[in-house]
Order: structure tokens, then sequence, then C-alpha cells
């Protein structure tokens, strides 16, 4: 199970980090992916990371303002986003890639899934 942190209101041009963890510190997957779902809007994939490689991967249009990366020490995978947008407001959801093949646009690669962490930019 994943559970994700760190959400939270976020001035727009500011910054945010959240964090995904997996109950019982186990990686056991092919990689952690982060997602965000707007209200109405259909969910997006947004970046990951593959846990054997480390090489991280991202939603073209989101590209230059968020920064996934894992943290060792800590046992989580992060996201970090820049320069905050109003249109960034979205529940953020991680997730882990459970078959070899996976791919950043296809949800379906993913299971299981966290509760997801509500961010809101908004001055």
């Amino acid at each position: 199970q994943l559970v994700e942190s760190g959400g939270g209101l976020v001035q727009p041009g500011g910054s945010l980090t959240l964090s995904c963890s997996a109950s019982g510190d186990t990686w056991d997957y092919y990689a952690i992916g982060w997602f965000r779902q707007a209200p109405g809007k259909e969910r997006e994939g947004i970046a990951c990371i593959s846990l054997s490689s480390g090489k991280t991967y991202y939603a073209d249009p989101l590209e230059g303002r968020f920064t996934i990366s894992r943290d060792t020490a800590k046992n989580t995978v992060n996201l970090q986003m820049n320069s905050a947008k109003p249109e960034d407001t979205a529940d953020y959801y991680c997730a882990a890639a459970d078959r070899p093949g996976w791919h950043l646009l296809r949800t379906d690669d993913y299971s299981p899934w966290g509760q997801g962490t509500q961010v809101t930019v908004s001055s």
C-alpha cells in the first residue's frame, strides 16, 4: 500500500514537495509514478522513476516544473513542484508499476495506488 503526504495550499509561483511511502517499507515494484486528477478531468501522469535504474520520465507538458526523485534514506519517492500555477490544483496520487514494460501514460500499468493528497494553488 502506498501513502502520499505533503499536499496543501501553495501560492502561485511557489514550490511544494510531495512524498510517497510504502507501508512496510518495501518497494517490490518496477517503478513509482506520480499522477494527478483535477476536478472534471481525467487522471494524468506527471513523472515516474524506475526503481532498478533510477531513470526518470516526465510527461512532456510538465517537464521542467516537476522533479521526481527517490530518497533511499527515508525510503520515499518525492515529487517537487516548482513555479506552481492555479491549474496545478488537483488530487495527486502515487502508484507502483507492477509489470515490466510499464509506461507513464498507461495508468493500467500501475497498482496499487495511494489514496491521494490534495494540492491547491491559490493566493
